[in-house]
């Protein structure tokens, strides 16, 4: 594929990443006060819990519309529709809080979860363009501009739930007005800042050199069934995925058993959200020098490691779990990045865009399957069977991508 050059990648990398920080405010604010908002409407805490189910199903259900707009009309349009749906979304969880309907609140997140489609579906725009030996760097740096809004946003809930209070609104809504707004401005960015569109402009370089037009539907599937080397990039998405969903879901519940504070449950989360993200470039650039195969060997010792420790801490063992959770986002953060880079470079661009979508649609219904699992493993027996269970999972993942491995002969970058 004909590249672009450095200056236009470069603006598209920028634009991307900017985009990324006001979406990752929108998403990491919305997740934090979500589940509380939506118990202290309807008086349940079940339904509370159910409040980011919700979110991540909309995340699942969107990826596909994304990746299908992306597929017809360009990366542009695509996220722009994520984004600005994902704004209307937390406009309407506003006005549901406002209402005092629960039942609102939850339709809101659906939409919200858009937005989350979005944000993933950006990190293989940085790849259209990218030279093949910086691909894995390019999508690093989008994924590590989450890191700002992760921080930012829940920082920034309290503060606006003050405004919104001194300004006669519910105070509960204003952090939903935040969402909106951050949305809001990612959409108008993209729109404003992703030109060319790098998906067509790729396009038009591979119809110049004989590609055929994009194909959807079963020619996306049959594509990535062909691929070894597609599978296993797939695959280490979404097993790391899974792992870290039902570890790091179940982790406060372990801690609270040992009457940790909500300050040091927070902590521990804190550094495990540090783990997913700080180091994403790190990864880049190892999945681009050692290759993509090698870099998902590491994340699944990293989980292997992570899932081992969780099933030897205690509920008052912080500094254990702190260390697992650390680890655990480590490997998911080498998952996401070299799993998603072999996919985007295993198979042919007519069917590029609907194959990441289909591997964030499976990625997120993987984090809601082991969400829900996870928690009847903890219910049924206790946190460390949980953590035996992943490890199981991971070792027999290993040894069925170093299978694929073989079978792709995928060489280093």
């Amino acid at each position: 594929m004909t590249t672009a050059a450095p200056a236009l990648q470069r603006r598209i990398l920028v634009v991307l990443a900017t985009t990324q920080v006001l979406g990752g405010v929108g998403i990491a604010t919305a997740l934090a006060v979500a589940t509380l908002v939506a118990a202290q409407l309807s008086g349940s805490e079940a339904v509370g819990g159910s409040a980011l189910t919700v979110v991540v199903l909309g995340t699942a259900g969107a990826a596909l519309v994304v990746s299908r707009v992306a597929a017809g009309a360009g990366r542009r349009p695509a996220l722009v529709l994520g984004y600005g749906v994902g704004a209307l979304g937390a406009l309407g969880a506003a006005a549901a809080v406002a209402a005092g309907s629960a039942v609102g609140l939850l339709a809101g997140l659906l939409l919200v979860g858009a937005a989350t489609a979005a944000g993933l579906a950006a990190r293989f725009a940085a790849t259209d363009l990218a030279e093949p030996g910086r691909r894995a760097r390019a999508l690093a740096l989008v994924v590590w501009a989450t890191t700002v809004g992760a921080v930012a946003g829940p920082n920034l809930a309290g503060p606006v739930q003050s405004w919104a209070g001194a300004t006669g609104l519910v105070p509960a809504s204003g952090p939903f007005l935040l969402c909106a707004t951050a949305f809001g401005l990612a959409a108008l960015g993209t729109w404003a800042g992703l030109r060319p569109d790098p998906l067509l402009l790729a396009r038009a370089a591979e119809r110049d050199a004989g590609a055929g037009e994009p194909v959807r539907g079963r020619a996306v599937r049959a594509a990535l069934l062909a691929s070894p080397a597609a599978l296993l990039g797939v695959g280490g998405v979404v097993v790391a995925h899974l792992v870290m969903v039902g570890l790091m879901s179940m982790t406060p519940v372990h801690m609270d058993h040992g009457g940790a504070t909500l300050a040091v449950v927070g902590l521990v989360i804190s550094v495990h959200v540090a783990g997913m993200y700080a180091l994403s470039p790190v990864f880049g650039w190892l999945a681009d020098r050692a290759g993509r195969v090698a870099v998902l060997a590491l994340a699944g010792g990293l989980l292997l490691v992570a899932a081992a420790l969780c099933a030897l801490a205690g509920p008052s063992d912080t500094a254990l779990l702190a260390t697992g959770l650390v680890l655990l986002g480590l490997g998911w953060s080498g998952g996401l990045v070299a799993g998603s880079a072999l996919l985007s470079e295993s198979v042919a661009l007519p069917v590029r865009a609907g194959a990441q979508g289909l591997t964030d649609v499976a990625m997120n219904l993987s984090g809601a399957v082991g969400g829900v699992l996870a928690g009847l493993v903890v219910a049924g027996a206790s946190f460390a069977v949980l953590g035996i269970a992943a490890g199981v999972v991971v070792a027999a993942c290993v040894v069925v991508g170093g299978a694929l491995a073989r079978r792709a002969q995928v060489q280093p970058a």
